[in-house]
Order: C-alpha cells, then sequence, then structure tokens
C-alpha cells in the first residue's frame, strides 16, 4: 500500500477510553496523547514501578494499522522488546508477561535508532485488520529502572466497512 494513503490513527483516538497500567502519576499516557497526535511538548510517559508499562489506545472506529512509532529522548529509558495486543477489552500484567506470538499480534526488538529518532517501525499488516484497541507492552527499555516515552503514533487507515464513529451520536426527542 501507498505510505500516502496512510494516516495518523491518533485522530480516531477514543481519549475517554485511553489508559496505562503502572504510569507515573506525574508523566501520564494522556499527557502525551492528548492532542491526538505525535507529542512534541515536553511532556512524556514515565514508568512508575519498574521499567514495564502497559498502555491501551482504544478507537472510536475499526482502523488497520500498518506502522507505529515509538519515541524516547532517553537511551537508557527508552523501549527495547515490546509486544502488541489487539481488541482485547483488559490485559493485566500477568495476561502479557510471558506472552508470545500468536498470542501477542506481534513481538519487536526495538533499535535505539528507531526509538531515539522517532522512526517507523512497520508491522505485519495482516494481523492487524479491524483493530479496536492496542495494547503496548514494555517488556523492557535500554537498562534504566524507569521506561520514558515522548510520543506514540499510529499509522494506517480507517477499516473500510468498519464501524462508524458514534461517539458523537445522541438520541432524538420524540
Amino acid at each position: 500500500m501507498d505510505e500516502t494513503l496512510e494516516t495518523s490513527l491518533l485522530e480516531v483516538l477514543d481519549s475517554s477510553q485511553l489508559n496505562c497500567l503502572n504510569e507515573n502519576d506525574d508523566h501520564t499516557l494522556k499527557h502525551i496523547l492528548a492532542s491526538k497526535k505525535l507529542n512534541s511538548s515536553s511532556s512524556y510517559l514515565l514508568s512508575d514501578v519498574d521499567e514495564q508499562l502497559l498502555v491501551n489506545i482504544p478507537f472510536n472506529q475499526s482502523v488497520r494499522i500498518r506502522s507505529i512509532v515509538i519515541k524516547s529522548s532517553v537511551a537508557a529509558q527508552r523501549p527495547r522488546l515490546i509486544k502488541l495486543f489487539i481488541n482485547r477489552p483488559s490485559l493485566g500484567f500477568d495476561d502479557v508477561q510471558d506472552s508470545q506470538e500468536p498470542d501477542a499480534a506481534q513481538v519487536l526488538e526495538l533499535t535505539e535508532e528507531q526509538v531515539l529518532e522517532g522512526k517507523r517501525i512497520p508491522l505485519r499488516f495482516v494481523r492487524f485488520q479491524n483493530v479496536g484497541s492496542l495494547h503496548i507492552f514494555v517488556a523492557s527499555n535500554g537498562g534504566d529502572d524507569e521506561t520514558r516515552i515522548d510520543g506514540i503514533d499510529v499509522f494506517g487507515i480507517p477499516a473500510l466497512g468498519g464501524t462508524k464513529d458514534l461517539s458523537g451520536l445522541r438520541k432524538e426527542e420524540d
């Protein structure tokens, strides 16, 4: 598919359902995704107790994901090993810790260059069709006690024939 037809899917992010397990109270996922575009502010997501994070990115319509961007400005705190899961209503660390493909839609070892430069990371497109939510499990990082993510973006296309955005729909009075 032509990359020019792809768009940032953060435009169809369901902000009200956004959450992250093990995030620091002062540096949350909502801070870096509130603008529904790749974060360019000084805000960042930081893990709390250890390096692991479990990010839930819900969409308000079905999407097809082709690539993601995970950006970090600190090499030792960058995500290194991530596992991606789709369409799971609720996931906890026990659910994802030992998961491998195909239970996880994809397991990726990220290079320092990909994360520090915010490069697009191509995904196995066939596994990311008709996606309602994307979970990103950061299993390990560059060696620090905390993981820092400065920005996340998801690229692809809205799924044809998928559900439409119903978030603004209201019942008309008779």
